[in-house]
């Protein structure tokens, strides 16, 4: 009998025999990799070097996700998502950068967090990962709110049913990358295993090493 893969991403790095910064931005650059491939020829990757970011799905004692919705210019589209932000701050506890995040985007806090999943959202033309925390036990946040600025100052909080978020996923109204890879794994949980089964707050990224 032939014997099955196993069903597991492994890191893997191919030879890199030259590698420049074609753009250099204020949050992201754009790096030309020369990778030697299994012919042994080398060829040109590009990809966009990404910070990585944390997003949290929020959901409430009636099932219920608190969502963001905010205008995104590279789609030209006004999206809901989930109250996210970058790793911007090297080294940064990912589950501290949510809170803060979560703080920042809706003014809640939580009781409870579970890390929910990890995703590469493209990982064809990027190395940007994302750590989805799910936040349960909600309460508003107390103190004055944040004082938002740039496109930040047309956000709107919101939330919705779970099964709700599912269908319109399913219709192809939301489409989000981090919405819908984590509303959909959050429904597998509870359809499934349960979320206790879920992993803890605080447990290892190597895709993002923190201390």
């Amino acid at each position: 009998m032939e014997q099955r893969q196993i069903l597991q991403d492994t890191p893997d790095t191919w030879e890199v025999v030259a590698e420049r910064t074609s753009f250099e931005g204020k949050v992201w650059d754009i790096v030309s990799d020369e990778v030697v491939m299994p012919d042994e020829r080398a060829a040109t990757r590009d990809y966009m070097k990404h910070p990585g970011a944390v997003g949290v799905l929020a959901l409430d004692e009636q099932d219920r996700v608190l969502l963001v919705r905010q205008y995104r210019h590279p789609v030209r589209h006004r999206l809901w998502e989930l109250p996210a932000g970058l790793l911007d701050i090297p080294g940064e506890n990912p589950l501290h950068a949510a809170q803060r995040e979560f703080f920042e985007e809706a003014h809640h806090k939580a009781g409870d967090w579970r890390v929910l999943v990890d995703i590469f959202p493209t990982p064809g033309g990027s190395d940007e990962a994302i750590r989805v925390f799910l936040a349960r036990d909600l309460a508003a946040a107390e103190g004055d709110r944040y004082e938002a600025t740039g496109e930040e100052l047309d956000l709107q909080v919101e939330r919705f049913p779970l099964d709700e978020v599912i269908a319109m996923i399913l219709a192809g109204e939301l489409h989000n990358g981090a919405l819908v890879a984590s509303a959909t794994a959050l429904k597998a949980a509870l359809c499934g295993p349960g979320l206790d089964a879920l992993r803890p707050a605080d447990a290892p990224w190597p895709a993002r090493p923190f201390e």
